[in-house]
């Protein structure tokens, strides 16, 4: 391969922008069982017919930190969700890469050794005194690791996605219509008139027992399920394959004894595990408990009364949950909510009045009279007045009459006329780009919804699990 690049022709291509080879590998704590404790079964996710490995996840995770600064790799290590999001993002570029390499293939799309050649020679890293240089071109693969195989497929593959993907960046021709249209709909303003009824002008009577049991018929205060739970958890270094073995082996001994019929107290107790009870809770009133993820909680609410879940991989160990109880939602008792119903019902009821008074004022409007306490308002959809009556006021045609609910108020409306924008051509030119961009992001989100129907993304839950467990 090296000869034929030696030999080749220097022709010039487009720059196919990869740091691949010129970053320098940044520690991130890749223990070596990484790379050989699950060498027997190491595809972390399966992309149609290509397979995403750990050593290739790791590779890149690398190549993006190389590009950030020590404070931003910091946070990777201090931080969980900034390290989550590094990985989410870089299993989410190598799931995106491999659906365009299976495209690519599929279309028959084929790179040459010519064409992988010219575009080697042509890279900068490569080049002394403005020639391509072998010895150059040997360094700095031998300090990346690479083979010349290696990063020639690694090249051919950047190339292959860029035939699949190339298109998706050639900006879309926006008719000027259709920017006209967009410019008007956006800094249009409109003259309107527009009068408010607030609730809080009502004067409400506190209740009687009957009107409030009445209104509590019609609005029950539920409680919502709750669940009693308590688990084990065997402590293991689960970054460590010793602790993480010998806490598998004890997580399943005490799997068996509460399979034998002990209780989980005692199963956790023989085998010098921790046993915790987390109480009573519902759904969004969480102990505090690092075992409590969003994942967990799911399951724990997924879970039947009396049963204990399968051994679950955290960070902490390894977990075995039992709902000891479950308590369904139900109605609370009148007694229980009673003094809170009062300022409800008031607050409805004086809803009740405003709404008879702006209907009032809305009938008498209809019939050609002045509006009652009128407020007059040039307005954009934006600002001009309240948010309730400005999305009312560009919902509506010209000359509507209307009531607006509001949270505090009721608004009778009057629109009177649409007033049109000043064109502005650095504002219209903005716009153009902006619709430009968002007609290419709506191209690029179907045809990914297309190739994820196409080469559907399947996750190895063990490897998966055990790297990414939360």
């Amino acid at each position: 391969m090296l000869e034929y690049l030696r030999n080749a022709a220097d022709k010039p291509v487009a720059k196919i922008l990869i740091g691949i080879l010129t970053f320098s590998f940044v520690g991130w704590g890749v223990a070596e069982w990484i790379f050989g404790g699950v060498a027997g079964d190491n595809t972390l996710v399966k992309v149609g017919d290509k397979e995403i490995t750990m050593q290739q996840f790791n590779l890149e995770k690398s190549r993006e930190m190389a590009s950030m600064t020590r404070e931003q790799q910091r946070a990777v290590y201090a931080d969980a969700a900034t390290g989550q999001a590094l990985n989410d993002k870089v299993l989410s570029t190598l799931t995106t890469q491999a659906m365009a390499e299976n495209r690519a293939n599929d279309l028959g799309f084929v790179v040459t050794d010519a064409r992988i050649a010219s575009e080697i020679r042509d890279f900068p890293e490569f080049q002394l005194n403005g020639r391509f240089s072998t010895y150059l071109f040997d360094s700095v693969l031998r300090n990346s690791g690479y083979t010349e195989e290696d990063f020639a497929n690694v090249l051919r593959s950047q190339i292959l996605r860029s035939y699949v993907l190339g298109a998706m960046s050639v900006p879309l021709n926006i008719p000027d219509f259709v920017v006209t249209a967009a410019y008007d709909a956006r800094y249009g303003q409109r003259q309107i008139d527009y009068s408010t009824v607030k609730f809080s002008d009502f004067a409400v009577d506190n209740p009687t027992d009957e009107q409030l049991k009445d209104f509590y018929a019609k609005n029950p205060h539920v409680v919502p399920e709750k669940r009693t739970v308590s688990y084990v958890l065997v402590s293991a270094d689960m970054d460590k394959p010793d602790s993480y073995d010998e806490g598998y082996e004890k997580a399943i001994k005490v799997e068996d004894d509460i399979i034998a019929g002990d209780s989980l107290s005692a199963a956790a107790s023989k085998n010098k595990a921790k046993f915790i009870s987390l109480g009573t809770f519902d759904a969004e009133h969480r102990p505090v408990d690092a075992i409590l993820t969003d994942a967990m909680m799911s399951n724990i609410f997924n879970m039947d009364e009396g049963l204990e879940s399968e051994i679950i991989e955290t960070k902490k160990g390894f977990v075995i949950v039992r709902v000891d109880k479950v308590i369904p939602s139900h109605n609370a008792e009148f007694e229980a909510v009673k003094q809170s119903l009062v300022s409800d019902w008031k607050r409805e009821e004086q809803r009740k009045q405003a709404y008879v008074k702006a209907n009032s004022i809305l009938v008498d409007l209809n019939k050609g009279e002045t509006l009652k306490n009128k407020q007059t308002a040039t307005v954009s959809r934006t600002k001009g007045a309240p948010t309730d009556v400005l999305v009312a006021a560009f919902n509506s045609d010209i000359g509507t009459n209307s009531i607006v609910p509001g949270s505090d108020a009721f608004y009778v409306l009057h629109i009177e006329k649409e007033i049109a924008p000043k064109q502005d051509a650095k504002q219209k030119a903005a716009l153009k780009k902006e619709m430009q961009n968002m007609s290419a992001l709506e191209i690029m989100d179907d045809y990914n919804a297309f190739l994820i129907r196409e080469y559907p993304v399947k996750v190895n839950e063990k490897v998966f699990n055990r790297f990414f467990a939360k």
